[in-house]
């Protein structure tokens, strides 16, 4: 699909929203009777598309929501697992340094992930490791799609997924376990402590991820041959743990104040492979250690409600947030391996601008970066007279970047300050128009500004929404001073930072229609969204080396080091459409489908030609699909069942090098069994499923891609039991529907 079409597309959606304009003013204005009722439930309130809470039908940005019981009936081991069963816009390739994740054809660096919305800090060679997050934690996740730089800053240029997590309320205390186990020794272990002390509430949580990892096969391409006994895994073995404690506080009504703070470490154990000397020789495991700290507090401002055209909005309130993160990553060596490293005062010797080999012992470890990132974040939301809410805030934040080996000194730094402000108005019962826009201080780029515009027309059931919004992405402290040695094969390569680098831009358009009927839901989302200066590393002149920067890396020429720099180079476009569909059949059966459809184009440098080309973006493919039917029947006060038959696929994956993905088709069931009495303190539950119904296995050689790394089938267990001595209660600040968003009607 060109952009001239999916422009057309677009504009067509518009205009049948300007069409049903003329048709509302025939309309009765009162709200449908379904209106906080769909599918039998109440509707849940969202908070990430603007900011501030709406139920998601009314929802000035479209917002695709995974909900508790969605969660719960699927069974997801991990957020991979979750995002790619029950939506159909994600796709994984998932690897050592990370989640591969692409949403709608754009990767890890355009993607903005947040845990209660705060961004996650975990970033390694542009990936973010998802075991961050526990999926027995999580209350909901919420998706926006698009450039969403306005409202959350850097990095949102393909979309935002925030992480909601579990808040336990109870008077007393509560203990809760769940332990799963599955095929290769996969270990899924989750634990929870909650106890309160009058105004204090404690909430401790523990997680467990372990795997023996898999080789889907032992064929490898390699010394100009195919080798057939090769020990590289498609997922390599690996272990995480991670502990976490949050403290919050309510000294009086209408405040809360917290405290919070988590560990997380990380070990992926590679199989050494030196049989044969060209294939990819692990010599030393993986690890990363992460730690974190945050205070923050909430204010609502005033004792009552606000109203807007006749309809009940939230209080006023003020947050203020101020975390530190840190994500250090390591080599842990397994084998002797000389390491190639400047030379730096008197560890190694005299300071002479030259790279020695050095000696790495099995036992010894070597840091490879530490990131850390210091961020405040004060924010009001104001329900105004005549229509408007106002949601403005400032934010700061700082990064730090140590990698001894990997920069000209040794470290580098970055900051950046903002300040935005977002007016959601509405001047009629059926019509919204939000507007909002960010302004921008970075150490490294200067001033920026970026705006955004969106509306809504509410029509009974009906919602139709178009929109437009800018996104940026400002220059990695990597990006922007990583100076290292890159071996790769025969050849090696001078990677040098850029401080003279432009910030990633894109505009983004779509429009979407809706339909929320008390059983039926339907949404349709058109959308194109164009990116220029995108980052790459291309090859460059010694005569382009920036000043200041030592040419010894290179040599006397007689080496075949080469010189690559990062530079904007590189343009894309992206467009598509995105459908969703779920049925409620009966009160205990309930059918989901989604379809996306994805088109891209980018233009990119050809280092070997030194030329731009035009391509499809690597790991695309045009169609993705998901579906399930999910099945609930209580047998008796004692005993609830649940079956959960789902599908997810993907037509062929595109690759510019090494092959490209294979299609794959891919069924999944996933059984509880509840024995949970309503009022009792114990609660019990029993999870049964299979991965991979029809042991769909892709056996593509290494390094070739891959369309899906299953291991084939995959059978799993899990126990959860629940004492929870005390009754829970409402926190008294927080709104009652946001509590019971997954509540029967």
């Amino acid at each position: 699909m060109n952009p001239q079409v999916m422009k057309r597309l677009v504009c067509m959606l518009i205009m049948v929203m300007g069409a049903c304009v003329g048709l509302m003013a025939q309309t009765d204005s009162k709200t449908s009777a379904n209106d906080d009722v769909v599918g039998g439930l109440l509707q849940e309130v969202v908070i990430t598309s603007t900011g501030t809470q709406h139920l998601l039908k009314d929802a000035p940005v479209q917002t695709e929501v995974i909900s508790r019981k969605m969660l719960e009936s699927y069974g997801g081991k991990s957020l991979e697992d979750i995002l790619s069963g029950l939506t159909a816009s994600f796709a994984f390739s998932e690897g050592d340094m990370g989640s591969q994740t692409q949403l709608n054809g754009l990767g890890n660096n355009y993607i903005l992930i947040l845990i209660d919305g705060k961004r996650i800090h975990g970033d390694v060679g542009g990936e973010n490791d998802l075991g961050l997050i526990d999926p027995q934690n999580i209350e909901r996740i919420e998706i926006v799609k698009g450039a969403q730089s306005a409202l959350y800053g850097s990095d949102a240029m393909a979309g935002v997924i925030n992480i909601i997590t579990r808040r336990h309320d109870t008077q007393g205390w509560l203990v809760e376990n769940t332990t799963r186990y599955g095929s290769h020794n996969d270990l899924r272990q989750h634990d929870a402590l909650v106890f309160n002390i009058g105004r204090l509430v404690s909430q401790t949580n523990f997680q467990l991820q372990k795997n023996d990892g898999w080789q889907n096969t032992a064929e490898e391409w390699a010394e100009g041959m195919v080798l057939t006994d090769s020990r590289n895994k498609t997922v390599n073995k690996f272990r995480n743990w991670q502990l976490s404690e949050r403290l919050t506080w309510t000294p009086t009504e209408g405040l809360e104040l917290y405290a919070d703070g988590s560990y997380y470490k990380k070990n992926i154990l590679r199989p050494q492979n030196g049989r044969h000397p060209s294939c990819d020789v692990y010599t030393y495991d993986l690890r990363y250690n992460n730690a974190s700290a945050s205070v923050g507090g909430k204010w609502y401002v005033g004792s009552k409600n606000s109203e807007v055209n006749g309809e009940k909005r939230g209080k006023d309130v003020v947050t203020l947030d101020i975390d530190w993160n840190r994500h250090a990553y390591y080599y842990d060596y397994t084998a002797g391996t000389y390491e190639t490293v400047l030379l730096k005062g008197e560890e190694y010797g005299d300071l002479n601008g030259e790279w020695y080999p050095v000696l790495m012992r099995p036992g010894q470890s070597k840091l490879q970066s530490d990131q850390q990132r210091m961020m405040g974040q004060l924010k009001g939301v104001f329900y105004l007279p005549k229509g408007h809410t106002l949601n403005a805030g400032a934010e700061y934040r700082y990064d730090y970047l140590k990698a001894p080996d990997r920069t000209e000194t040794g470290t580098a730094d970055d900051w950046t300050a903002a300040l935005y402000a977002q007016d959601e108005f509405d001047p009629l019962r059926w019509l919204n128009i939000t507007a909002g826009v960010r302004l921008i201080d970075n150490d490294a780029f200067g001033v920026h500004v970026t705006p955004k515009l969106s509306t809504m027309v509410s029509i009974g059931d009906w919602r139709l929404r178009a929109g437009w919004s800018q996104g940026f992405k400002s220059p990695t402290t990597k990006e922007l001073s990583y100076r290292y040695l890159h071996v790769m094969g025969s050849s090696t390569f001078f990677n040098i930072g850029n401080r003279s680098l432009n910030p990633q831009t894109n505009n983004y358009w779509s429009a979407n229609i809706e339909y929320r009927g008390r059983n039926l839901t339907v949404s349709l989302t058109g959308y194109l969204n164009q990116l220029d200066n995108m980052i790459a590393l291309v090859n460059v002149p010694v005569g382009e080396i920036p000043a200041g920067i030592t040419t010894a890396y290179l040599g006397d020429g007689s080496s075949n080091v080469q010189a690559r720099m990062y530079k904007n180079m590189e343009d894309a476009r992206t467009s598509g459409l995105d459908v969703t569909l779920t049925y409620k059949v009966m009160k205990e059966l309930t059918l989901n489908a989604a379809y996306s459809y994805l088109d891209t184009e980018a233009n990119l440098y050809d280092a070997s030609k030194d030329r731009m080309n035009t391509v499809t973006i690597d790991g695309t493919a045009h169609h993705k699909w998901s579906a399930s039917a999910i099945f609930s029947h209580a047998f008796s006060s004692r005993y609830k069942l649940g079956v959960n038959l789902s599908t997810r696929g993907s037509s062929t994956r595109f690759y510019q090098n090494n092959r490209n993905g294979r299609h794959y088709q891919i069924w999944r069931i996933n059984t509880t069994h509840d024995f949970s009495k309503a009022g009792k303190q114990w609660a019990y539950k029993v999870e049964l499923g299979v991965d991979n119904l029809f042991n769909y296995v892709d056996r593509t050689m290494h390094p070739y891609h891959l369309g899906n790394n299953t291991p084939g089938t995959t059978v799993y267990a899990s126990f959860s039991i629940r004492f929870n001595r005390g009754k829970s209660v409402k926190n008294n600040i927080v709104s009652t529907k946001q509590n019971s968003s997954d509540e029967e009607d």
